[in-house]
């Protein structure tokens, strides 16, 4: 039978969603370590059904008042801890911290994807802040029993602002990432974003998410809005009072774009930003059920595909355009096999790319690979429950470490941590 997320990686490392139908699934299909990159495409998408994003963005204008990250971070509301050692058995530590007692156990709430603003801007601040964006999904059943009834609500994606400026007192505040759309009476509203986010990407003024079966959304960091508290169920126009909720969170930010998959199969699991290749550029890879017997499988709702299943995972490589943080083309310029199960995380440097990858209850591994290489080495150890990954050079000239450290994080209530590894592992 199908199973759930939870049954099949209870008490592992999360990965994407991952639906295994048994004897029903085609053979698996070997792939050579360097791929034609021409074969991955995306379509850029600017509007729902409802209509386009910028026309819903600004009808929402017209009844919320408008919020920058500046606000955001000027309104942080909640206390992390700072890390003085390394969480257990990680390696190569440089900094980190952990979220707050609440933040660390709930149990609906679970922590993906990593991003900084060394990513957005070369000079590593956004308006003089060090800053850290983390996202989480919203699990509605998150103890796995079917004895229980799941919660009501799915409340989408969050993304945690995390002012890192002390790295001694990190504070930090929640924003609802949504979807504009309209009401059946032609109302602006919104809708929660109910994806799995395994990995988010800052660059310039948009936020890149990963859209695990259909390719990436895009958020305007310029559009972000304040709504009003008090209805912790309610996201959107609440008809009774026509007034804007979103869970009991003070800021929303709505979708602002999205390129969906048009080309070969692929699962868009984790994603970050390449700052040393020319152009800048992103890269996606996929998560494979088995650590060392690594097998994607492409069946399951919401795919586009048939059933097939590969016994190697993807890097794919898509160029950006700077002066407008767009894809500079929607077709892939590079793509490349990996011989690694359980990848949570990838960020490239030109040709090398570092991976992230879980082992259940055990620590973690940061591993690297070179473009055409296939068979990833060890780096270093990471948390249990390793997750998405960004990478922080050296060269950033206002958030300087004396050597490059790259970002990672861990899922598991209890032991949530957002922690720097030095990238050569030493």
């Amino acid at each position: 039978m199908t199973m759930s997320r939870r049954t099949i990686i209870k008490g592992m490392a999360a990965g994407p969603l991952v639906a295994f139908g048994g004897a029903a699934l085609a053979p698996a299909v070997a792939e050579a370590g360097t791929l034609a990159p021409g074969q991955f495409t995306l379509a850029e998408r600017l509007g729902n059904s409802h209509g386009g994003y910028a026309e819903l963005a600004t009808g929402l204008a017209g009844a919320l008042p408008k919020a920058t990250v500046a606000d955001v971070l000027a309104n942080v509301n909640r206390d992390a801890v700072h890390l003085g050692s390394a969480p257990s058995g990680v390696g190569a530590f440089q900094e980190g911290f952990g979220w707050n007692p609440g933040d660390q156990g709930v149990a609906e709430w679970v922590p993906q994807g990593v991003t900084t603003s060394a990513d957005a801007l070369g000079s590593g601040v956004w308006g003089g802040k060090r800053v850290v964006l983390v996202s989480w999904y919203f699990d509605t059943d998150p103890d796995n029993n079917p004895n229980t009834p799941n919660l009501p609500v799915n409340k989408g994606v969050r993304v945690s602002f995390v002012d890192h400026t002390d790295h001694l007192k990190p504070r930090y505040r929640h924003v609802l990432l949504v979807e504009p759309v309209k009401t059946a009476g032609g109302a602006y509203s919104y809708a929660p974003v109910q994806r799995h986010a395994g990995g988010i990407l800052w660059y310039g003024n948009l936020l890149y998410m990963v859209d695990t079966t259909k390719g990436l959304r895009v958020f305007d960091l310029n559009t972000i809005f304040e709504v009003a508290s008090g209805k912790p169920d309610v996201c959107g126009l609440d008809a009774t009072d026509g007034t804007y909720y979103a869970y009991d969170y003070r800021y929303v930010l709505p979708q602002s774009a999205a390129y969906d998959n048009t080309g070969t199969l692929l699962r868009y699991s984790c994603l970050a930003l390449d700052r040393a290749s020319s152009p800048d550029s992103l890269t996606v890879s996929e998560y494979a059920e088995d650590l060392t017997a690594p097998a994607v499988d492409y069946s399951g709702a919401g795919w586009n595909g048939d059933g097939t299943r590969i016994t190697t995972p993807k890097v794919v490589r898509w160029d950006l355009d700077h002066t407008d943080r767009r894809l500079a083309s929607t077709t892939a310029s590079e793509a490349v096999t990996v011989k690694q199960g359980k990848i949570q995380g990838v960020v490239s440097q030109q040709s090398k790319h570092y991976l992230s990858t879980s082992n259940g209850s055990a620590n973690g591994t940061l591993r690297a690979v070179t473009s055409g290489a296939d068979t990833p080495a060890t780096v270093t150890r990471l948390a249990v429950g390793s997750e998405d990954l960004s990478f922080h050079s050296s060269a950033t000239t206002d958030w300087k470490y004396a050597e490059s450290v790259i970002w990672n994080l861990s899922e598991y209530a209890g032991s949530r941590y957002v922690y720097a590894v030095r990238a050569d592992g030493s």
